[in-house]
């Protein structure tokens, strides 16, 4: 059986050379993240930015529903990827980062595919139910506390063989650790449980960036 590799610094590099290279606004959304301090973390790892554009690519999506938009780096790495008539609704309650992702979606010319509603997710996603709004892919990465509630409020909005992906199921590795009973790596846990008794999706986790989850409805 082979044994996965360990990512360092040095191979990360190495795949990113031999990968497509990231959107001039990609790159810079980046750099403006790595001056924030320790909240740069919350914005998706690069390998997560290309998995995302082509398991789009690929699945022929063309409306997508995000959860969680911080700065705009998963919005527009999913944008680039959508067809011209393509749709991306962001959810975020953040007004400040709001703004920011949204300039960065004007400079990368990507701003039509993109609506932003500024209010908790929660209560969006209860807004397009009544809309009978349907999704290709719903993207989850916002406050791990709702994580149980964002997936199962999604799920209903997503189509037959549609994808749900969800981002820090791995959290920092500490999941894997029985020792750890914090409570952001309990609350990870218990998600990843409630995920997995689903029997209404086939699920697989991607140890991408802090690990990808994804979830195909049947």
């Amino acid at each position: 059986m082979g044994k996965n590799l360990e990512i360092t610094n040095l191979l990360e590099q190495y795949i990113e050379k031999f990968s497509q290279p990231l959107h001039p606004v990609q790159k810079e959304i980046i750099s403006y993240n790595e001056s924030l301090g320790d909240i740069k973390r919350m914005q998706i790892a690069v390998s997560q930015c290309h998995f995302l554009e082509l398991i789009i690519k690929v699945s022929n999506s063309k409306k997508i529903l995000e959860v969680g938009t911080f700065t705009g780096l998963s919005a527009l790495s999913m944008a680039l990827a959508l067809p011209d008539d393509g749709k991306l609704i962001a959810l975020d309650k953040n007004t400040e980062t709001n703004k920011i992702a949204t300039e960065f979606f004007k400079k990368a010319k990507q701003e039509k595919k993109i609506q932003t509603i500024i209010k908790p997710a929660l209560e969006s996603i209860k807004e397009l139910k009544k809309k009978i709004n349907y999704f290709d892919i719903v993207f989850i990465d916002a406050d791990k506390d709702n994580y149980k509630k964002y997936y199962d409020s999604t799920l209903e909005l997503i189509k037959k063989n549609g994808l749900i992906i969800i981002d820090n199921v791995l959290w920092h590795g500490e999941v894997a650790d029985k020792n750890n009973s914090k409570k952001y790596t309990n609350i990870i846990r218990e998600f990843n449980e409630h995920v997995k008794k689903d029997k209404k999706t086939n699920q697989v986790i991607i140890p991408l960036g802090d690990g990808f989850t994804v979830c195909r409805k049947l």
